[in-house]
């Protein structure tokens, strides 16, 4: 068996020394360096990616504030029309008023919104009585009928204690080609003769057709006392 001589011996463990001194050379590196060196270089693309984030959402906030919606302009274009066709009547009123009757705008800041008088028609138990009335038109007038309401009380049978009216053009025979100075004529005609047919208040409707001169003494004394 061959010996090894102890100068190769002795050279063995040098070399491994060496190799075992350079690598303990190599500086060493913290767990808390390498943490913080990896967060600054991610940052760049995490706040790229977070500004990309707002930008992107940014724009869409905005066309929300900027670009209204499809029932939005659908209601624009509703009052453009509705506020076009009041606008009309108000003119057609003003040249040519309907008889004993006149009606407009509560304020210019409103046209859904109306004041009308009727003064009682001659020969009529309502005779010399002066009775207020609010109208109310909706956005979609004239595709839907006013709303009309006496303020002033009437002893009338198509006529409650709340001064709603029950006639027909004011709920299933309305139209569009209708106008409010239409709607006050009719009216009138209603204060003139009544229709106990369709009545609203059937106690007075009853006296109406039993009962007739109780019912035009109470229905002058009505007016005396809060049309006049």
């Amino acid at each position: 068996m061959a010996e090894v001589s102890p100068a190769s011996s002795s050279r063995a463990p040098a070399k491994r020394q060496k190799i075992q001194g350079g690598s303990s050379a190599a500086p060493a590196i913290s767990g808390d360096r390498v943490s913080q060196e990896s967060s600054e270089d991610d940052a760049p693309y995490q706040n790229g990616a977070s500004s990309s984030s707002t930008s992107e959402s940014s724009p869409s906030n905005g066309s929300n504030g900027k670009r209204p919606s499809k029932a939005s302009n659908r209601m624009n274009r509703i009052l453009c029309n509705s506020a076009k066709r009041l606008q009309k009547e108000i003119s057609d009123i003003l040249l040519d008023p309907p008889p004993n009757c006149s009606a407009g705008p509560k304020d210019d800041s409103n046209l859904y919104e109306w004041v009308s008088t009727i003064l009682g028609p001659p020969g009529s138990v309502y005779e010399g009585g002066i009775f207020f009335l609010d109208i109310h038109f909706s956005p979609d007038y004239p595709f839907k009928p006013p709303k009309v309401v006496f303020k002033t009380k009437i002893y009338h049978c198509n006529v409650n204690s709340q001064g709603t009216i029950c006639l027909d053009i004011l709920k299933d025979n309305w139209s569009p080609a209708l106008t409010i100075s239409k709607v006050l004529l009719s009216i009138c005609s209603l204060l003139t003769d009544c229709n106990p047919a369709d009545p609203l208040v059937g106690s007075i409707a009853q006296q109406y057709i039993s009962n007739r001169e109780e019912h035009d003494k109470i229905a002058r004394l009505w007016t005396k006392r809060y049309a006049t």
